[in-house]
């Protein structure tokens, strides 16, 4: 049998993106919302997906959903883009603004997959690290976008994995400080309060990231869109899938969308949980805890615990949190998604008891 031809060069040194997401009773490792859609919005998905014709290609650009959301946010449809999920919209940033002989700087530790889609299109990476409290060198980011030779950024805010956001006066800042694409990753934005949509008329450079998959607990139908110029959007057009926002998720976003207010009280409650959890770690011994203005909390072990080995008893007592232990920047960190007050409860008991065990 013939061998296999290579595949595209730069994969050689890629690693498939793994969220290690196996079963566990305490599911708190993906960022989640641990609560679903309320039982009569689910009511009256069920009837909107009745009406969807199987037979038929769905609307190419969610033409529906886009005007739900420039409405809701003050926009034109033309300053509105949907996705499947996120994922697809990051990766269409970097197809379009990428590229051989193009820039990406990134502000690490932050969401993997900006780098891995980097490497994908053959986009050069320019990092400028973060400091030790993970909070980000604005005076370096913007002396490198003053060199004009950036062709995209991405910043997290809240930042995944560590909770932290920007400000408005430092997005302003980047955006002044060049031409660059300055992409604002703001996923979990409805647990921090803080949005920068009201920069959007003011710079054509600007493109914001949401989702669905988190304060409105749609993960698992793979909604997310853009909100940005439409000169920004109209280039974004050119390289994404004709049809990658299928029909049943189009119908499925629309309800919940218009429904988006019922979700606030769960919102409220995971931000309450949040403190709860934050505290409760702060008053473990051995673990340092970073603030967050998400729905999950980045935390830290000194050099007497592992934190892969703790990551190990957690999940033999079937909790799942989330490893960063090995990844540059994260040494010895371990990242809990914020769940139910059950959830967060045995997860901290769990932690305590392993915690207590050190040195005996």
């Amino acid at each position: 049998m013939k061998q296999l031809r290579p595949a595209a060069p730069q994969l050689a040194s890629i690693e498939p993106y793994d969220p290690k997401y196996i079963p566990a009773d305490v599911m708190i490792s993906a960022n989640e919302n641990p609560l679903d859609v309320p039982f009569e919005i689910r009511r009256e998905i069920e009837r909107a997906i009745r009406k969807v014709p199987f037979n038929r290609y769905p609307d190419p650009l969610a033409n529906g959903l886009r005007d739900l959301i420039a409405e809701a946010n003050g926009l034109d449809r033309d300053q509105v883009l949907m996705g499947n999920g996120g994922d697809e919209l990051l990766f269409d940033i970097a197809l379009a603004y990428g590229g051989p002989g193009r820039k990406f700087l990134n502000v690490p530790p932050t969401f993997s997959v900006y780098v891995n889609n980097a490497q994908l299109t053959n986009t050069e990476i320019v990092n400028v690290q973060r400091r030790r409290d993970f909070r980000i060198d604005e005076f370096a980011v913007v002396k490198r976008l003053e060199l004009g030779d950036i062709d995209y950024t991405i910043i997290t805010s809240p930042n995944n994995p560590t909770g932290d956001i920007v400000s408005s006066s430092f997005v302003k800042r980047l955006l002044n400080a060049s031409d660059t694409l300055v992409v604002i990753d703001e996923a979990y934005f409805e647990f921090s309060r803080f949005t920068v949509r009201h920069l959007i008329e003011q710079f054509e450079n600007l493109v914001i990231l949401r989702t669905f998959s988190k304060a409105f607990s749609l993960a698992g139908v793979r909604i997310g869109y853009l909100l940005g110029s439409e000169a920004a959007l109209r280039e974004l057009k050119k390289v994404r899938q004709p049809y990658s926002v299928d029909a049943v998720s189009q119908a499925i976003a629309r309800v919940v969308y218009e429904h988006r207010a019922e979700f606030e009280p769960g919102i409220d409650t995971i931000i309450e949980q949040r403190e709860r959890v934050i505290d409760g770690l702060g008053a473990l011994p051995y673990t340092q805890v970073f603030p967050s203005q998400a729905n999950y909390v980045l935390f830290r072990f000194d050099q007497r615990v592992d934190a892969a080995d703790v990551w190990k008893k957690l999940f033999d007592a079937s909790v799942l949190v989330r490893d960063f232990s090995r990844a540059p920047g994260l040494e010895n960190c371990l990242r809990v998604s914020i769940g139910t007050e059950e959830e967060n409860d045995r997860f901290l008991k769990s932690l305590g008891a392993i915690l207590d065990s050190v040195g005996k």
